[in-house]
């Protein structure tokens, strides 16, 4: 197949692009760009990536500004006529903001940055961001964040549940969702979700620093290999 088109957009106080750039472009050998915030287009693109760090300084709160930024009508717009959007960490903040999904991210419970290891359990398999997980899989990912605490009323997060919306929770080693393995009080252990269409995805938790074995982990390239695959089979199906 031809390369995979990706924009990997860049706020001032981004500093998880070039992470995403690597791993898209050197990783996996795909054709990436960075977008600037100031721009009005993502371009001809199949995937956009709203990476993580702290979109102008977090003034406000996470991501609130950055959802003003000239080039999130254009992601808007790109996500829904069903383009592939993934926001990590501050880019989940974004999207939540700009109402691509929903909810919000607050401050952790313990109200500490918290950057360490984490297990998220796999719970949805029927996305394009997870369609080459292995069922129940349970992914070893760094986190590093002090606002990824995912509140919503219970009616959003009953819906997000009989929905299979939520993509990854919090887990243990062996799976099992409880407190203790929940690092930053997010409701029902929630670590990442779909909108109701599957072409947009949040997670706080960082794919894009466990893809290359150099870090001490490869857990993430589940994730961008499914990509990869989902827009492949895409591309394979007859338009006439």
């Amino acid at each position: 197949m031809d390369s995979v088109r990706c924009a990997v957009i860049v706020f001032p106080g981004s500093n998880c692009d070039h992470d995403a750039y690597h791993v898209l472009k050197h990783e996996l050998g795909q054709d990436v760009s960075f977008i600037w915030h100031k721009d009005e287009s993502v371009g001809d693109v199949d995937l956009v990536v709203i990476p993580g760090g702290f979109s102008y300084g977090d003034a406000l709160r996470s991501g609130a500004i950055a959802r003003f930024s000239p080039i999130m009508k254009n992601v808007i717009r790109f996500a829904k006529e069903g383009g592939l959007v993934m926001g990590i960490c501050n880019g989940f903040q974004v999207l939540c903001e700009c109402g691509l999904l929903p909810g919000a991210l607050t401050r952790n419970e313990s109200l500490r940055f918290v950057c360490k290891n984490i297990q998220i359990r796999v719970d949805a398999l029927n996305t394009p961001f997870t369609c080459e997980v292995s069922p129940g899989a349970i992914l070893t990912i760094p986190i590093a964040h002090g606002e990824g605490n995912f509140i919503a009323d219970e009616e959003t997060l009953d819906s997000l549940e009989a929905e299979g919306r939520i993509v990854f929770k919090y887990c243990n080693e062996d799976g099992e969702v409880d407190g203790k393995s929940n690092p930053n009080g997010s409701a029902r252990s929630i670590a990442g979700i779909v909108n109701a269409e599957r072409n947009v995805l949040g997670m706080m938790p960082h794919p894009e620093r466990c893809s290359d074995a150099v870090l001490g982990g490869t857990d993430g390239m589940a994730i961008f290999r499914s990509i990869l695959s989902f827009v492949e089979a895409a591309e394979a199906v007859p338009t006439n």
